[in-house]
């Protein structure tokens, strides 16, 4: 069966503009899908190679610059967002669940091997960000670097990031939210209101049951400003009352399982931990709305990334210092440790603070779903409502608010423990992918500009990052991988059924036509 390609775009170097070409070429047509193969393919072949077909620099260069988001962040803006997206469950939550069941005073190593795994990934991502300035994150260097396939992968794991983050830090917020009720007005609201209805054991692997995007920015800078102030109030205050004998055993014995205490501890604690640095890759998702991309993210990235890793030691050294990590298993360690010292006039501070802030987390990561949602959208691979611009505030309404239902449902019937170790390892694996794209981008684009580049050449920190990444996904539950392979699955089924057949890579009339609408306006 003969096919044609009907037109191609062609650039005239004398007039720099870019036109439509018509081209005969012979073809032959798939029966499966109904598009081109190239003369003499076999089936088996065109088919593998459309799931590795990657789109190209230049392409996505294309897409940014008809792009109709509205450019409006500064790389203040731009730090301020990052802030907000990475402080939050982590520190206020997390990391005194980690020392009580995992790690005691040692969550202070847990939380600096999470960092120095994060950190590898901030270098690669702000190399990336600085070449690819387009919203998606790591879904769209993937793309450019490993394929469709993987690039869709990626994506729908991007959404136990950001769909299941946003769940994950709300729950987190209503434990803050009733201990404020306690603290400042002896008021104990009912954990059927504010806590899921079901829990996870661990033992027996079970449930049980129990606006426009600168004002966006503007919200996130008021939050984080909070935030900051709260944090280095608990640091400065509580750190008076530090007592040396709460460090010892600084890594309590293990008592019999990879996961409690020991070193074996720490490393599973350091899963746990890591999903307080998830949030500084939020800034890639809003890239095409950034005023100077290439410049802005690299500096956005690794600076609010630093700042962060800076107040999370001071937090956890103060936390295990205040009172025994064996108080800490609480949905407000925070609070728990300054009531325990006295300091209830800080602990009202402190719920305030962390209800403040944590909703800045909830608002960042709803702002980076729906782009990735978008990206994937506008490739084709799932349905095009999800790229609907609003007309008046340039952001992606439709799928913003769809997201957001379904994040508002999974925070109200899921535990935090089960949605943040998820979270954790869907974001190590995004890692771990985007640590491996640097390396193939530095051979198959080394010309591409570049205003950052990862230090010390193209396999070196990449390597290290990628390693530490699969490390940690290997001290993940066996529930929680299992979750993650489930998830996986139900992705390979949906792009089978859907996005393989109507990727606007892989379907050159899809490809022509959207050439055609960009050359028309």
């Amino acid at each position: 069966m003969k096919g044609k390609i009907f037109a191609r775009k062609e650039d005239d170097p004398t007039t720099n503009a870019t036109f439509l070409l018509r081209v005969d070429v012979p073809l032959r047509v798939d029966k499966l899908t109904g598009a081109p193969r190239q003369e003499g393919e076999s089936a088996w072949r065109y088919r593998l190679r459309r799931l590795f077909t990657v789109k190209s620099i230049k392409s996505l260069d294309e897409d940014y610059q008809a792009s109709k988001l509205k450019k409006s962040l500064n790389v203040f803006d731009l730090i301020m967002i990052g802030i907000g997206g990475i402080i939050g469950n982590g520190i206020f939550v997390l990391a005194g669940q980690a020392a009580a069941t995992r790690a005691g005073p040692g969550v202070v190593i847990s939380i600096l091997l999470a960092g120095l795994t994060a950190s590898f990934a901030a270098l690669s991502y702000s190399e990336l960000a600085s070449m690819i300035p387009i919203s998606g994150s790591s879904y769209t260097y993937t793309y450019a670097t490993l394929g469709e396939l993987i690039a869709w992968i990626i994506g729908w794991d991007l959404t136990l990031e950001y769909l299941v983050g946003a769940s994950a830090v709300a729950v987190g917020w209503s434990g803050y939210f009733r201990f404020f009720f306690i603290d400042a007005f002896g008021v104990e609201l009912s954990s059927a209101w504010t806590e899921s209805p079901f829990i996870f054991n661990s033992t027996t692997s079970s449930f049980q049951t129990v606006p426009g995007i600168k004002e966006s920015a503007r919200f996130a800078t008021f939050v984080v400003s909070v935030k900051l102030i709260v944090i280095f109030l608990f640091i400065i205050a509580a750190g008076t009352r530090v007592h040396n004998e709460n460090f010892h055993p600084f890594i309590p014995q293990n008592q019999g399982s990879f996961s409690s205490f020991g070193v074996t501890g720490v490393l599973s604690g350091a899963t746990v931990v890591f999903f307080a640095y998830i949030g500084f890759d939020a800034i890639s998702t809003i890239a095409q709305e950034s005023e100077n991309p290439q410049k802005d993210l690299p500096v956005a990235i690794l600076g609010s990334f630093s700042i962060v890793t800076f107040i999370y030691v001071a937090v956890c050294v103060v936390l295990t210092g205040v009172v025994s990590y064996t108080q800490l298993d609480s949905p407000a360690p925070l609070s728990v440790a300054v009531n325990a010292i006295g300091m209830r006039w800080l602990g009202i501070i402190v719920d305030i603070g962390a209800v403040i802030g944590l909703t800045s987390v909830i608002l960042i990561t709803l702002m980076g779903q729906p782009r990735i949602f978008m990206a994937m959208a506008n490739d084709g691979l799932i349905p095009k409502f999800a790229s609907n611009i609003h007309p008046k505030f340039g952001t992606p309404y439709v799928i913003t608010i769809i997201t957001g239902t379904i994040a508002s449902i999974a925070a109200a019937f899921l535990p935090i423990d089960v949605l943040a170790e998820l979270m954790s390892v869907g974001t190590l694996l995004a890692f771990f992918l985007v640590n491996v794209g640097v390396t193939i981008l530095r051979f198959t684009a080394p010309d591409a500009p570049r205003k950052f580049r990862v230090p010390g050449g193209p396999f070196l920190i990449p390597f290290i990052g990628a390693a530490l990444s699969i490390l940690l996904i290997a001290t993940a539950t066996v529930p929680t991988i299992a979750r993650l392979f489930i998830w996986m699955a139900i992705g390979l089924v949906v792009y089978a059924l859907y996005g393989s057949r109507r990727s606007e890579v892989n379907n050159q009339e899809m490809c022509i036509e959207k050439a055609t609408d960009r050359i028309e306006t």
